[in-house]
């Protein structure tokens, strides 16, 4: 993406902002929002369900497990996923895998934040 002045992703180890000549690093990404600026003023945002960031010098480079725009969020979708992972959370039952059913919150909080349906 030409004339990006910085970038914020969510990484295991909370949100990362990264600028020209930050200090190389390989992160892991959780479910959360990309955000980019551009040198424009403008802002492009994402969600992502995870998957790794590398700076290097004079890049970055993003491989996300899924990567959404705000208009590409299929909004119903997305909060019936969160209204299950909500379920199996606050009532667990036998067999219901407790980290899964976080991580599918986490998802789509970040995809219903993206599209701007929840405060982020």
């Amino acid at each position: 993406m030409p004339g990006v002045v910085s970038l914020v992703v969510p990484a295991e180890e909370g949100y990362l902002g990264v600028m020209a000549g930050h200090a190389p690093l390989l992160a892991r990404l959780v479910p959360g929002q990309v955000t980019v600026k551009l040198a424009s003023g403008a802002e492009e945002v994402f969600a992502v369900s995870g998957g790794f960031v590398e700076v290097g010098p004079g890049h970055v480079t993003i491989l996300a497990d899924t990567a959404e725009r705000p208009e590409d969020i299929d909004v119903a979708r997305a909060e019936a996923a969160l209204q299950r992972a909500r379920q199996r959370l606050e009532h667990p039952s036998e067999g219901v895998d407790i980290d899964r059913a976080r991580l599918a919150l986490l998802r789509a909080e970040a995809r219903l934040r993206t599209a701007g349906r929840i405060p982020g």
